[in-house]
């Protein structure tokens, strides 16, 4: 009867120290461009979207920072320009 209790105990501690071990912290699914566009959403951007043929750019600016994405048949280019007031 000990062996079963022993065995039963060592088996809840076992399960308790692996679930506990388990990466509960949520993944950010999201794209690089997602998370651009959301950040410029965020700030206040200007937001400009042109499709053309399946070409597809879109140009944020704020008052510090413009931002343009270019996506060409699953090419996607971005260019990041950040106005500094020391330079």
């Amino acid at each position: 009867m000990k062996k079963v209790i022993f065995m039963s105990v060592m088996a809840l501690f076992l399960s308790v120290s692996l679930t506990s071990c388990r990466d509960t912290e949520e993944k950010d699914v999201r794209t690089e461009n997602e998370r651009i566009i959301d950040d410029m959403k965020a700030d206040g951007a200007e937001i400009k979207v042109k499709e053309d043929d399946g070409d597809t750019k879109i140009k944020m600016e704020t008052d510090d920072r413009k931002v343009k994405i270019k996506e060409d048949d699953g090419d996607v280019k971005v260019k990041v320009k950040t106005d500094n007031d020391d330079n």
